[in-house]
């Protein structure tokens, strides 16, 4: 049985573009498999697959080229630990986040929110000309000497969060739709939080794509290949 999304599969293509039609539809592995009768183990792990496959895509995008771009941190995970506050909560994935304005967002996983580990993030996916809008967390003092002359900061902290085009709340916004979107999985486990993280951004970015044929595209180009 031939199929060129898979390597040696047992699945027929037909079969797979199903499973591939609700998946881009953002229907749960359970679901998937009592539609279209594969096992739950298998449709488990051909999702993984596919989520590899989206993560490897995300990462060998570049979105940002000169323009508007939001920068802000956000923490998924368990309930707060008590007496566990602010940027280092206890338990939680520390997500690093860039959007362009009316363009992309780009996430990354970071052991911490100090300014060493996040300019270089910044340096990298976000050209000099930017105009950067951030929050007043102080990682983001040396961004004026990293080269980015033009940097906006929105004080939460007195109550700003909107003034004119001063804001975040692009970025702010994806936060969101991330963790309303992650909350229905009750729970995911660690070692695959970073692939279930891309796949909130890719569909983030491509949200006025359509994801199957995108999908597909992505897959055939490097099939899935399993031990």
């Amino acid at each position: 049985m031939v199929n060129k999304y898979i390597v040696r599969s047992r699945i027929s293509e037909k079969k797979f573009r199903e499973i591939i039609r609700l998946f881009a539809l953002d229907i749960e592995g359970t679901k998937i498999a009592s539609l279209t009768g594969v096992s739950r183990r298998t449709i488990t792990k051909i999702l993984k697959g596919v989520r590899e496959r989206i993560a490897e895509f995300c990462e060998a995008d570049s979105p940002f080229d000169t323009g508007e771009v939001e920068i802000d941190e956000s923490f998924f995970g368990a309930r707060r630990v008590r007496g566990k506050r602010g940027r280092g909560a206890r338990g939680k994935h520390i997500v690093f986040g860039l959007i362009k304005r009316k363009g992309k967002v780009y996430t990354q996983i970071v052991k911490n929110c100090s300014a060493a580990t996040l300019l270089p993030i910044i340096k990298e996916h976000v050209n000099s000309g930017s105009e950067i809008y951030t929050d007043e967390f102080k990682a983001y003092d040396g961004l004026v000497d990293a080269g980015y002359k033009k940097h906006h900061r929105v004080i939460h902290s007195k109550n700003e969060f909107a003034n004119g085009r001063k804001h975040i709340n692009g970025i702010e916004n994806f936060w969101g739709l991330a963790k309303t979107r992650l909350s229905k999985f009750r729970g995911i486990h660690k070692s695959t939080f970073y692939l279930h993280l891309k796949e909130c951004e890719f569909r983030f970015n491509y949200r006025h794509e359509k994801l199957y044929q995108l999908l597909l595209k992505i897959i055939r180009e490097k099939p899935l290949k399993f031990s």
